[in-house]
C-alpha cells in the first residue's frame, strides 16, 4: 500500500477547533420589571376557562364514543355467539338425520338382501325350480291365437 500520496497532498485542517475558547462577556441585565396590564389578565382567564370547558367537553364526548364503541361491540359478540350456536345446533341436527338415514339404509338393505328373501320364500313354501317342474308346449304350423284387440297370430308371423 502506498502511504506516500497521503503526506505529499495538502490537507486543509481547522486549527480553529484545538483553540481555547473564549469566554464571552458577562452582559448586564436591567432590573426594569414591565407589569402586564389589566386588560391581559382578564382575557387570559377568560381564554384559561373556554380551554377549560373545551378540554372538560371533549373529555364527555371521548367517554360517551368510548362507552358507546363498547357497547357496540359487546352487543356484536352476544349476536355472533347466538349465530354460532344456532349454526351448531343445526350441524348436530343435521349429524341426527344423518346417522338415521344410514340406519334406514342399511335396515333397507337387510330386508331386500337375497338371503332374507330366499328365507323368506322357503317360510311361504316356495322352493327353487327343478327341471321335473317345466313345462315345454310344442306349437305347430296350424295353431293360432286370438290377443285381447282381436288380432290374429300364428307360428308364421
Amino acid at each position: 500500500m502506498n502511504n506516500l500520496k497521503y503526506y505529499n497532498d495538502a490537507l486543509a485542517y481547522d486549527f480553529q477547533m484545538f483553540m481555547p475558547k473564549a469566554k464571552p462577556e458577562p452582559v448586564e441585565k436591567d432590573n426594569v420589571i414591565k407589569m402586564p396590564s389589566q386588560n391581559i389578565k382578564k382575557n387570559s382567564r377568560a381564554k384559561t376557562a373556554k380551554l377549560n370547558v373545551s378540554n372538560s367537553a371533549f373529555a364527555i364526548f371521548s367517554a360517551i364514543v368510548l362507552v358507546g364503541a363498547l357497547c357496540a361491540n359487546l352487543c356484536m359478540r352476544i349476536s355472533v355467539n347466538e349465530l354460532n350456536n344456532n349454526i351448531n345446533e343445526a350441524k348436530t341436527l343435521l349429524n341426527e338425520k344423518h346417522s338415521e338415514c344410514v340406519a334406514l339404509q342399511m335396515e333397507y338393505e337387510n330386508r331386500i338382501s337375497y338371503i332374507n328373501l330366499e328365507a323368506e320364500a322357503t317360510k311361504l313354501g316356495m322352493r327353487k325350480l327343478d327341471q321335473n317342474q317345466v313345462v315345454y308346449i310344442r306349437v305347430n304350423d296350424k295353431n293360432m291365437a286370438r290377443t285381447a284387440d282381436g288380432k290374429i297370430l300364428t307360428s308364421n308371423k
